[in-house]
Order: C-alpha cells, then sequence, then structure tokens
C-alpha cells in the first residue's frame, strides 16, 4: 500500500507542483510519493519561522510541554504503523524500527520534561567585591535564531526527532529537512504536531533536494544549523558559513576494545555477541556501529572464532520479517561502495573470514583480519556491515590503536577493572566511552557527539537546548541581599 505525502509548510500541510517517489532499497516497491515545495513555499517556511521567533520564544513553557507530550503518546498509538514505514523506506529490519519508535517516545517525553524545566535563570550574588553591593545578577537563556535541521536517512524518524523536539522545548522555530531517500517518517511528525497548538512557523517540514540546500544553509534568518550525516558534507556547510553556529554529528569509525581480563567463556561469548550485533545492526548504517575490534593477544585466539560464529548467526533477509537481523543497506550503490571497500583490503592482503558478498542492495555480513593500516576500510566510516579484528598487547597498545584514527565518536571497553575504566577515560580521544560494552550504546538523554573530525557540539535534548540557545544577563541594582 502506498500514498502521496504533503510537506508541512508553516505547521501547516501543503503539496508542491513536483512529486518524488520513496523506494524499498529491500524490494524497489513504490512506498509514497512526497509532494516537493517550490521555492516560493520555501522562502514562505522560512519568513514564517523569521517572523514568529519572539513570540515563540515567549510562548508558556506549559504550551511547549503540552505539543511535546502529545506527540510522545501519539507515536506510541501509532507505533506499529510507523515502525512499518521507517522499514519500507529505509530497509531496516521491523525489530530495529520498532525500536527506532520508542527512542522517539522519550525523545519527545524527554523534551516535555525538560521545557518545563529549562531557562528557570541563576541568581549570581554581585556583592562579593565593594563595586557590586546592592546588585544580583540573574542568567537566562534566549534562543540565537531559526535553526536549520538537516537529517540523515539511517534512523529517519529519531534523529528528526533529535533536531525538532529540542527546538520546541527551548521556543526556538525550526525548518527541517530529512533525508530524501527516507522522508516519509519525518513527515509523520508533522502530522502528529499539527495536532498541537503550537504557534503559525515555529516549525516547518520540508523534503526539498540536496542542491536546493546551498541556498538554506546562506540565508542570514537561519544563524544555527544542526547537521547530521557525512564528514564532507558536515565541514563544506561549516566552512561555507564561518560566522553561523553550527553543530555537526559526523562520522565514526568505532572501536571495540577487549582486554586481557575479559577472559572467561561468559565474557568472551558476551563480547562476541555484543560485537557482532551492533556490527551489524541498521546494516552497519550507524555512527556509533562497531567497526574496529581491537584485541588483547591474550584473548584473541578464543574471541575471534567466537565473533565470526556469532556475526554468521545473523540473520539475514526480508526486513519485514521479525526474525531478521540484518536488511539490506539504504540503496544498491550503497552497497557497491562497500563491496569495493572489502575488495581492496582483501588484494592488500587482508584475510576475509566470512561475508564478503553483494546481492542488490545487501550486503552480507563480513569479518576481516590482517587489515593494512592504510586501506580506505582502515581509515574511513565504512557505513555497512563489516567489521575487523587486529590483535594488540596490553592496554596502551590497546588505546593506541583506538585512537589511530581521524574519528572520535565512541568506543567500547570490555573490562572488569574500574581503574582500567578510568584510565580509559583519561585515553580515549572520543565524545563517549562505553564500559562492557560496544561503542553503540546511546541513551538519548545523555550528551552524543564526537572529537576529532566527529564533529561540533553535542546532541542529546538538553544539550541541543543548550547549543539552540546562549546567556544573557540581567543585572538588577539596589537590592537589599
Amino acid at each position: 500500500m502506498t500514498s502521496t505525502h504533503a510537506f508541512w509548510l508553516a505547521g501547516r500541510q501543503a503539496n508542491g507542483e513536483d512529486t518524488f517517489d520513496v523506494t524499498s532499497p529491500w524490494d524497489g516497491r513504490l512506498v509514497g510519493k512526497v509532494s516537493v515545495p517550490t521555492d516560493a513555499q520555501v522562502e514562505e517556511a522560512v519568513a514564517a519561522a523569521y517572523a514568529v521567533r519572539d513570540e515563540f520564544a515567549a510562548t508558556p513553557a506549559h504550551v511547549r510541554a503540552a505539543a511535546l507530550d502529545h506527540v510522545s503518546r501519539r507515536l506510541v498509538e501509532r507505533t506499529e504503523e510507523i515502525a512499518q514505514l521507517i522499514s519500507a523506506e529505509n530497509g531496516k529490519p521491523i525489530k530495529w524500527a520498532r525500536g527506532e519508535v520508542g527512542r522517539a517516545v522519550s525523545v519527545f517525553r524527554f523534551a516535555a520534561e525538560e521545557a518545563r524545566r529549562f531557562n528557570g535563570g541563576e541568581a549570581q550574588r554581585l556583592d562579593t567585591d565593594a563595586g557590586g553591593q546592592g546588585r544580583l545578577a540573574l542568567t537566562r537563556r534566549f534562543p540565537k535564531g531559526v535553526v536549520l535541521g538537516i537529517a540523515p536517512f539511517n534512523f529517519p524518524l529519531n534523529l528528526c526527532a533529535h533536531k525538532i523536539a529540542p527546538a520546541i522545548a527551548a521556543g526556538v522555530p525550526i525548518i527541517l529537512k530529512p533525508a530524501p531517500a527516507t522522508p516519509l517518517s519525518g513527515l509523520i511528525i508533522g502530522d502528529l504536531l499539527a495536532e498541537s497548538e503550537l504557534p503559525a512557523g515555529a516549525w516547518s517540514i520540508l523534503p526539498v533536494a540536496n542542491d536546493h540546500m546551498p541556498a538554506l544553509v546562506q540565508d542570514e534568518r537561519l544563524p544555527v544549523i544542526s547537521f547530521t550525516g557525512s564528514e564532507k558534507v558536515g565541514y563544506a556547510i561549516m566552512d561555507s558559513v564561518p560566522r553561523k553556529h553550527c553543530t555537526l554529528e559526523l562520522g565514526g569509525n568505532g572501536a571495540a576494545v577487549v582486554l586481557g581480563d575479559y577472559s572467561s567463556d561468559a565474557d568472551l561469548d558476551w563480547a562476541a555477541t555484543r560485537i557482532a550485533t551492533f556490527s551489524n545492526y541498521q546494516g552497519g548504517q550507524s555512527c556509533i556501529s562497531v567497526q574496529r575490534v581491537i584485541v588483547d593477544a591474550s584473548v584473541y585466539d578464543r574471541l575471534l572464532p567466537r565473533i565470526v560464529a556469532a556475526v554468521e548467526a545473523q540473520v539475514t533477509g526480508d526486513p519485514s520479517d521479525a526474525k531478521t537481523d540484518v536488511g539490506p543497506l539504504v540503496s544498491e550503490a550503497a552497497a557497491q561502495r562497500v563491496e569495493s571497500w572489502v575488495q581492496e583490503a582483501v588484494d592488500a592482503g587482508a584475510t576475509l573470514l566470512t561475508g564478503g558478498k553483494r546481492d542488490g542492495a545487501s550486503y552480507a555480513p563480513t569479518v576481516l583480519t590482517d587489515v593494512p593500516a592504510d586501506v580506505t576500510i582502515s581509515c574511513e566510516e565504512v557505513f555497512g556491515p563489516v567489521l575487523t579484528v587486529t590483535k594488540v598487547d596490553g592496554e596502551p597498545a590497546a588505546f593506541a590503536a583506538a585512537n589511530d584514527s581521524k574519528y572520535g565518536l565512541q568506543a567500547g571497553v570490555f573490562t572488569h577493572d574500574v581503574q582500567v575504566a578510568f584510565r580509559a577515560h583519561r585515553a580515549l580521544e572520543v565524545g563517549g566511552v562505553v564500559i562492557g560494552d560496544v561503542p553503540s550504546y546511546r541513551a538519548d538523554q545523555m550528551p552524543y557527539g564526537g572529537a576529532k573530525q566527529s564533529g561540533v557540539g553535542r546532541e542529546g535534548v538538553k544539550f541541543a537546548m543548550d547549543d539552540y540557545t546562549y546567556e544573557r544577563v540581567l543585572v538588577l541594582t539596589g537590592l537589599a541581599l
């Protein structure tokens, strides 16, 4: 069953002159038709957001919180429908799609909670010096301006939620551009927000083509850009608007470090299962999926066959089947790229232990060892179901290997030693260190972002709200403190 989806313009549904097809990467079937906004309609959305910015900033917290609570509840009510939509347009296995809806439910709930407590103000007495006698400073946060949110295809609902929900919670108008491959899930958020009482212009969802983005990026009425996507595109945006505030959540090539104290059979079985699962979930199309496995020599020979067996146990196939663990990549072109990177590594001397086969947009879960340090798959983000395994001697060598990357999003460290955990936290050049698990863990309320070329700024509801606003100080004089 297919449907036609209008875009959301200043809080109301609208239709453009043209449409484009959204098709399933699994079987190519038509999932939906999406209306494309005209240039005039894009201008209308930007003008409306700019015009409403003061009104929206002054909207009572209970109004914004009620709208966010409403979206959270409606996502619960429509969970199965939306999960099926995510799976159809993205190719994500239905069990992961259901989990994504659950995460979006939480994001809007967290945002409602933050809206109620955000910006209460912080008082600071100034009479600590004689010149400040009788004075009190009150610091509150105010919007930097309208946000342009640009979301990727890999979490088409939840990463749209991470742009929209913090903006509404902070009283900041937002223009959201969902990914061209997966616009339907983002437009569903528009359906739900339209049932609320937010002022017109507070939000618009515009599925414009990528080649129309430079004009929006350059528009001076949109001083804040929140981008999630590739390193190349993210830094190109930042370089093109050096005076704008940009938050960039970019790529990674997540490392899972398994140290020598993680040595019991139960430990190694757990590590292998988690590594195999989170190298391949979402088809490996996650910024924090496991790409590099760094294993202490003392446990390497026991862990490696477990990893291979756990990877081979991953169920691949139709994403609508609840038993499927690994579906297709977002497109055949994406799978062909992964195929070429694996072949390059094998040609350079890497050992292929399992996988390495492509069928259309699907790529078999793959394990490589002996991978040269200078091949593409060692240096870049594969964004596919491929992991490499490397043997090291000891903790310092393991942490050095994890840091030997231009990326620094998150890392996982399998250890039982709390002292090692704190050393890892200090040594690893990443935005987040996960102890006893893979780097793929993300709680939607925690600060999320990277170091080095993995981006700038932090997402996570409260932290995005801080990013969308700035501190303004009010000094009160003549007070009897």
